[in-house]
């Protein structure tokens, strides 16, 4: 009888921890199985190891949440576990996978370029990115370029407005230059397929000019007319007369409210005192944007007013245009 019980406390006090251990070092060493052939999925910041085994499971990974969730509190690595978004492309194991998780390592972010931003708006976005490592914050903008190999450059309307994902610790500069090959094969490409009677001389012409197009727009189904306002003001010289330039060449003195003193201030971007296009672009300027003020809607209007509602109010002459700024701004509507 005793020996009976002997060998039962054997085995629940040393076989069985052994065999579970093994089965354990077996579960978390083996390849998972994926569901597709790439896993992708997101930790949220403060996410619990509970809820990111969830979600790996979710995901398509083959793995037992408490199982893993147990692997990584275990091991210390539970309270480690790095936010961003991960891409799994080739079988790992669960013991793979938590170091994965808390050393961020395959973890990605994503930092989104607006169209219409200045630069400065820009700069202030990837240094508010907590996962990008911040290599441009003691350098001016002039510097900035020189790094990305484009010197003397102004920065203004060179980089592409899109969403960028990144590994963690990647840089600034590491961003804005994918954004600014990005623009350069924008323009490359639009450029080529541009129409061929064009009051432009040269590829950066149409970025300035379509960032003036980008800041007057409210409706993508506008831009082609807004371009072909500007275009037809540039044919005659006729001066642009965009707020938004006028804005621009303000800067921070500008504080909301145009006013008529505002449009008679010159500046190098005023363009109601001056004639012509800006010295540089004045936004970040969306494909659609380009597109639209290389291939512009051939018309005879000279001028356009906003409604109010996005929409602009397109006329061919000044008595048109009059009557439309009464009827839209004067009154109110």
């Amino acid at each position: 009888m005793f020996r009976k019980i002997l060998t039962r406390l054997f085995f629940l006090f040393v076989l069985l921890p052994a065999v579970v251990t093994g089965a354990l070092a077996w579960q978390a060493t083996r390849p998972l199985a994926m569901k597709q052939v790439v896993v992708e999925f997101d930790v949220a910041r403060g996410d619990s190891m509970r809820t990111v085994a969830r979600t790996v499971a979710h995901a398509g990974l083959d793995v037992w949440p408490p199982a893993l969730t147990w692997l990584a509190r275990v091991s210390g690595h539970a309270s480690q576990v790095k936010a961003g978004s991960y891409r799994v492309d080739k079988p790992v194991s669960a013991w793979e996978l938590v170091l994965l998780l808390s050393s961020g390592a395959n973890a990605y972010s994503d930092v989104t370029l607006v169209e219409g931003w200045t630069f400065a708006r820009v700069r202030e976005v990837l240094y508010a990115q907590p996962d990008l490592l911040h290599d441009t914050r003691r350098l001016s903008d002039g510097q900035i370029m020189e790094r990305l190999g484009m010197t003397g450059v102004p920065p203004e309307g060179m980089f592409a407005p899109d969403t960028y994902s990144f590994s963690r610790g990647s840089s600034e500069l590491e961003i804005l230059h994918r954004a600014s090959q990005r623009m350069q094969r924008w323009l490359d490409e639009e450029w080529a397929a541009r129409q061929l009677d064009l009051p432009l001389a040269s590829p950066y012409e149409a970025l300035i000019l379509a960032s003036v197009v980008e800041k007057e727009t409210g409706q993508a189904g506008d831009r082609s007319l807004v371009s072909s306002v500007f275009h037809n003001r540039l044919r005659i010289g006729m001066r642009l007369q965009s707020d938004p330039t006028v804005i621009y060449g303000l800067g921070q003195t500008f504080k909301g409210s145009l006013s008529r003193s505002h449009l008679q201030a010159d500046t190098p971007y005023n363009s109601y005192t001056r004639a012509g296009l800006p010295p540089t672009p004045i936004a970040l300027v969306g494909r659609a944007a380009l597109r639209a003020t290389l291939q512009p809607e051939k018309t005879s209007y000279m001028y356009f007013v906003a409604r109010g509602d996005g929409s602009s109010q397109f006329s061919r002459t000044l008595d048109e245009h009059n009557r439309a700024v009464s009827r839209y701004l004067r009154n109110g509507r």
